[in-house]
């Protein structure tokens, strides 16, 4: 079985089960999500290639980290993660990435994101379901934060931090790639 495979595998698993113990059918999980029934079904039988906006709307609707959906679980009291050996979840035109490192553990989760955006590339964000809140720490470059159609200008050295649950976009400003850490802290629920 390839990498791949069981990545698929596990997602399908986790999907699989986050939506029973939610008590949700495929059709319900679906309409929620704004995901079709037929690319639920794939995706529970390893089947499906899930792009990564749709994993955000799974994992909002079920009340879950996007992480908590693709991981099997660590037996280990401390995991160390190099961003060399995680996929991105995203990738521009021009280069720019998002990684998911890790998510902690607990009821209330955080997700750690590494991103790399390039001058003028733009990644848009639904709105997270409420109680969702993202910080972004810059660490070099600049960028603009949108939330709810207002720019917000973001440099190296700089963190900012918002309610989640209204549109928001990533944006690279400036002539360099901008590198930034993301958290995403997920409210108290079933992971």
């Amino acid at each position: 079985m390839t990498e791949t495979e069981a990545a698929l595998r596990t997602l399908a698993h986790n999907v699989r089960a986050a939506r029973t113990r939610a008590g949700l059918s495929l059709d319900e999980l679906g309409r929620r999500a704004k995901v079709s029934k037929g690319a639920l079904v794939a995706l529970e039988r390893a089947q499906g290639n899930p792009n990564f906006a749709t994993l955000v709307r799974l994992a909002d609707t079920l009340g879950a980290s996007v992480s908590a959906l693709m991981e099997g679980r660590s037996e280990e009291r401390v995991r160390v993660v190099s961003a060399a050996t995680v996929m991105p979840l995203w990738k521009g035109e021009r280069g720019s990435e998002a990684r998911l490192m890790l998510t902690t553990s607990g009821p209330a989760a955080t997700e750690v994101w590494r991103w790399m955006l390039e001058p003028g590339e733009e990644y848009p964000s639904h709105p997270h379901q409420a109680g969702v809140v993202e910080t972004v720490n810059v660490t070099a470059g600049q960028m603009v934060l949108v939330v709810n159609g207002t720019e917000h200008p973001v440099e190296a050295g700089q963190t900012a931090t918002f309610d989640a649950d209204a549109p928001h976009t990533y944006r690279g400003s400036g002539t360099e790639t901008c590198h930034l850490i993301m958290t995403v802290h997920l409210p108290p629920g079933p992971a």
